[in-house]
């Protein structure tokens, strides 16, 4: 297990490019080791300090590396990375622009899977201080019961996102109904998280099959892209839940209602056309 470094700036190659059932042979279960947390920050200062004391007093009991994508902020959201907070493990990967949500997740996966040991996991969240670090340790449990990956949904008992604006309420709702309908996901209720652990094995599958195909969309549509095609490899997947603090966040939600709506539907219809893969992963 690779210890704790120093806090770096990690240099991403062509940044500026925009660039179920359980499977038969499902490895069994074990202690999930490392977690890496990865933060994509558009324009983040103002929620990454507490969100920073939130994860370092989570780092005194829990195995924690921080990965903040800053994706060609521009205010003092890179300065506030490479200040971290005292105890925390916070590591700086950088766009010279902004590519949208979609390929800072991308290169935050690419990091981290080039740094992480097997029985690592990877949690996504976002930045803006609205998901709960609190919740990792039962992210970490459900990993390590065998699941490959864990889903902090707002659909399920105990979840709950009545603080989100009602256009993004009504946004989460509609597409979870649609893609329940459409996909069939066994354990999936929440679609468009952007909350979720993932077994660095089963990531590691998937992006050597992809490759930089792994993530295309730039914008919200990437959690559901990720999540089509990682179902290629048949997760074992689970859901806890998750009580959204949007009344935590600074600042006004980057998410373009009619944007997002087009993303899902084009996502869609391209699963429906792109053949799946023609060997397992």
């Amino acid at each position: 297990m690779r210890g704790p470094v120093a806090l770096e700036e990690v240099k991403v190659l062509d940044a500026q490019k925009p660039a179920g059932q359980p499977a038969a042979g499902t490895a069994p279960a074990q202690t999930a080791g490392r977690a890496h947390v990865v933060l994509p920050a558009y324009n983040e200062a103002a929620a990454l300090p507490p969100l920073f004391g939130r994860l370092a007093e989570l780092a005194r009991t829990e195995e924690l590396t921080v990965w903040v994508v800053d994706d060609g902020s521009t205010d003092a959201t890179a300065a506030t990375a490479t200040a971290g907070a005292p105890g925390l493990d916070v590591r700086l990967v950088r766009h010279e622009v902004n590519l949208g949500l979609g390929q800072a997740v991308r290169s935050g996966l690419r990091a981290v899977l080039a740094a992480a040991d097997g029985d690592d996991i990877v949690v996504v969240m976002d930045a803006d201080d609205t998901h709960d670090p609190a919740l990792i340790p039962r992210l970490r449990a459900e990993i390590s019961a065998g699941a490959d990956l864990a889903i902090c949904s707002r659909f399920v008992a105990g979840g709950d996102d009545t603080s989100a604006p009602f256009g993004r309420r009504l946004l989460s709702r509609g597409a979870a109904v649609l893609l329940r309908r459409t996909l069939r996901l066994d354990g999936v209720r929440d679609f468009t998280s952007g909350f979720r652990a993932y077994r660095v094995s089963l990531l590691d599958r998937a992006a050597r099959h992809w490759g930089e195909r792994l993530i295309e969309e730039q914008g919200f549509a990437c959690m559901v892209e990720l999540l089509l095609k990682l179902r290629h490899c048949g997760p074992v997947i689970s859901e806890v839940p998750l009580h959204l603090r949007y009344d935590r966040k600074p600042g006004a939600s980057k998410l373009k209602l009619v944007r997002t709506v087009l993303q899902y539907l084009r996502l869609l219809l391209r699963d429906r056309l792109a053949p799946a893969p023609y060997r397992a992963l």
